[in-house]
């Protein structure tokens, strides 16, 4: 099987995630996932995709993160492997991604900071004298 190249993105990350047949090797950014992820439930987001459809330890991972902080990183991570997966095999794994909700862009980001005003939606206290 050759590599299947996907994207995966979630607020101001960005994965680019590469799924070759393999023994289950997730490797982001040069470090293995255990490193890279500290936390267990970010190393549990990562790897959903893979429960959900049966095939953990089938696949090797390849990831190249960029911006974010790190459960966007996570979260777009999880979205690149789940778009590849379905590149592998359609049909198999494509109805219980998305049943799941993994095929699905997160498209919430953060607003933006407005003049005049200490953030997005705060407003300075308001003095009548």
């Amino acid at each position: 099987m050759e590599q299947k190249p996907a994207l995966g993105r979630r607020k101001s990350a960005v994965a680019r995630v590469y799924v070759v047949a393999g023994t289950g090797n997730i490797v982001i950014n040069g470090r293995e996932l255990n490193d890279y992820f500290k936390e267990e439930t970010l190393q549990y987001i990562v790897n959903q995709p893979f429960e959900v459809t049966g095939t953990t330890g089938q696949f090797d991972v390849k990831v190249t993160l960029v911006g974010g902080g790190t459960k966007g990183q996570a979260e777009a991570v999880r979205l690149g492997i789940s778009r590849a997966l379905c590149e592998v095999d359609k049909e198999a794994y494509r109805a219980s991604l998305k049943a799941a909700g993994f095929l699905t862009r997160d498209a919430r980001e953060v607003e933006r900071k407005k003049p005049g005003q200490p953030g997005a939606r705060r407003r300075f206290q308001f003095s009548k004298r």
